[in-house]
């Protein structure tokens, strides 16, 4: 889940009306590097944490408003000082903020991929191409990647969310051109309204619940209701500053509206916490107000005097905001890499958080570095002052010839290494060749239609079913366990797929009931890819009917809802005699060697260790005592 705005505080021009007076010397907006700096804080900790934080994702929504704030605050307040826009002056301090700690990271991240190789270099080229072309999104909604994907993490996935704010920037110049020919402010705030209205309708109505959410989510269109929003309230500060000025002057309204923007963060944080990315209100109105709370809360922070944005001013928070961008774009590859080079270490648990810790120590490093170093230099002077600063003087001592000299052949390395990184892809992860070699062991075993025994079975197994008499419902797990399956019951009738989620199950179940082709004993799989409910495992057994056995087959995924799925799954098998838990969680605990990197997809060794815990519950199912009919019974209701 990813932002990716910062805007140099310097760039912040305000009104009198609108800034503490603390704060007019420097020309900046109060409290907004705090609000940056919880926002990245939320992101970070919804990669870098074992499930602490679902909804920080929240975070890359919150920057969106920023930026459409600021930037729009920018264009008026030139055309009001000048006359004019300066479209090409106004693109390039976006280049100087923008490229340079980009082009480092893509570059030395490149590179390190190259050292660990494998699923890391995986579209490495596509990456690089969405980095540098500001096209990350589209480029990803055009070949299927998607954002929950997290079969092989894509090195440089955050940037999407750089794309979005890229396009904005190039567009929305051009745009406000036009809407400065509007005499009426009413008129202005209500086209831009619109503008947002138009984005969250288009992600509401395009969005399936159920289905994955990479369109909506990634694409321009449905996801810049934010950036509107934040332009909107931008031209309201800056179209009537005599009325802000007025209402900031009366203590009472400024506390208000501190009030007001507290408790909008307030509620930020609670969502980051409670507001999974799988849940069909975050694309039906839940980023909406995310986006609405945000605006409340720069409001309520950059008022004359604001008790709120002082405590959002604080050094600590300020730090982390000055530096948010690039804390954003460094987390996330440093992440990746971080995993790939720790193979046999779980996604989850302790190891999990020390994953965490590790990758957040280089992050903040690194970050620190580059704010210094490369971000700040070139903001403020210029990429040629800046270079012939870097350079000049060298000559002055041995040490910075060397330290020069140095610097030169470990960026021409990097470079060179990153060109052999995109030439290693190896086009697909090991994940995805798993899933493919179960996809084609279904192809080539597929029984004929109305195969095996659609039948009435006897309540009283004395042994395993045979293949013939097992239908296997499941997601990608499955499917990369589909040989082993095959091997261990021949006959298996599989019917598994990519990404499904067990709401799907039961529309399936009635298609094979009202064709016959529901075997006496049913094996179901699913819980990787989302949390499930109860009252859906309750429909399965229902359309199964008392005819069938059912097998659910727990999960193993560094995903935070899968200790809810298992146990969910658990007190369901508890439940009814004819339902056992194959524990392919346990079983699979003390091997996570034998899953790909993702630590969810077996390979040919780890399959069989699904096969058998598939095996150890029907055995289980088998040797359950006969259930007792009313036959069974005496006249006294006692068993004979």
């Amino acid at each position: 889940m990813t932002p990716s705005l910062l805007l140099p505080s310097s760039a912040a021009v305000t009104t009198p009306a609108t800034v503490p007076s603390s704060d007019r010397r420097v020309g900046r907006f109060a409290g907004l590097d705090g609000l940056r700096a919880i926002a990245v804080v939320a992101v970070i900790l919804f990669h870098l944490t074992p499930g602490a934080v679902p909804g920080g994702y929240l975070g890359v929504d919150v920057f969106f408003v920023i930026s459409g704030f600021l930037i729009t605050g920018l264009l008026l307040r030139e055309r009001e000082s000048t006359g004019r826009i300066r479209l090409g002056a106004f693109w390039l301090r976006r280049a100087r903020r923008l490229l340079p700690a980009l082009a480092i990271v893509v570059v030395a991240c490149s590179a390190l991929a190259l050292a660990l190789r494998g699923d890391v270099l995986v579209h490495l080229g596509r990456q690089v191409l969405g980095a540098a072309t500001f096209s990350s999104n589209w480029l990803s909604i055009g070949v299927g990647q998607s954002y929950f994907d997290g079969t092989a993490p894509e090195l440089f996935r955050n940037l999407w969310s750089l794309a979005v704010e890229e396009q904005f920037y190039l567009v929305w110049p051009l745009a406000m051109l036009a809407l400065l020919l509007v005499p009426s402010r009413r008129l202005r705030i209500g086209l831009v309204v619109a503008l947002a209205v138009a984005s969250a309708a288009a992600m509401w109505l395009i969005y399936l619940p159920g289905a994955d959410a990479t369109r909506v989510y990634y694409g321009t269109d449905t996801h810049c209701f934010g950036l509107a929003i934040g332009s909107a309230i931008a031209i309201l500060v800056n179209d009537a500053p005599r009325r802000l000025a007025a209402l900031a002057s009366r203590r009472f309204a400024t506390r208000i509206a501190a009030a007001f923007g507290a408790a909008s963060i307030v509620a930020l944080c609670a969502l980051a916490v409670s507001m999974p990315a799988s849940a069909p209100f975050v694309y039906r109105g839940g980023l909406v107000g995310v986006a609405l709370l945000t605006a409340v809360a720069i409001l309520g922070s950059i008022g004359t005097g604001s008790l709120l944005g002082r405590v959002l001013d604080s050094a600590p928070l300020r730090w982390i905001g000055e530096r948010s961008y690039g804390l954003y774009l460094w987390h996330w590859p440093v992440f990746v890499l971080v995993v790939a080079a720790l193979p046999g270490w779980q996604r989850t648990g302790g190891d999990g958080w020390a994953m965490g810790a590790v990758a957040l120590v280089i992050t903040v490093a690194a970050s620190a570095a580059s704010y210094r170093l490369v971000e700040r230099p070139i903001r403020l002077n210029g990429f040629r002052a800046s270079f012939r600063a870097w350079t000049s003087g060298w000559r002055a001592s041995a040490p910075r010839l060397v330290a020069f000299l140095a610097a030169v052949v470990i960026a021409l390395v990097a470079v060179g290494a990153s060109v052999a990184a995109i030439a290693s892809d190896p086009g697909k992860s090991s994940s995805q060749a798993a899933v493919e070699q179960g996809e084609r062991s279904i192809d080539t075993h597929r029984p004929p239609d109305g195969g095996g025994a659609p039948a009435t079975p006897s309540r009283t197994p004395a042994a395993l079913p045979g293949g013939d008499q097992i239908t296997a419902i499941g997601d990608s797990v499955m499917l990369a366990s589909a040989p082993e399956l095959q091997s261990t019951f021949p006959g298996i009738q599989i019917d598994a797929v990519v990404s499904r989620q067990l709401s799907s199950v039961p529309s399936i179940l009635q298609g094979m009931v009202a064709a016959g082709t529901l075997r006496p004993t049913v094996l179901i799989g699913l819980g990787t890819n989302g949390p499930i409910d109860r009252s859906t495992l309750d429909e399965v057994r229902s359309i199964a009917g008392s005819a069938h056995d059912i097998v659910m087959i727990n999960v193993q995924a560094p995903r935070g809802w899968t200790d809810g799925v298992n146990s969910t799954l658990t007190r369901f098998a508890q439940q009814y005699r004819d339902v056992e838990l194959a524990n392919w969680r346990d079983a699979i605990s003390g091997h996570l060697d034998l899953l790909a990197p993702d630590q969810i997809h077996p390979g040919s060794a780890g399959g069989a260790i699904y096969a058998r815990a598939v095996t150890d519950a029907l055995q289980r199912l088998a040797e359950l005592p006969p259930a007792l009919g009313p036959n069974d019974f005496g006249l006294a209701g006692i068993p004979l």
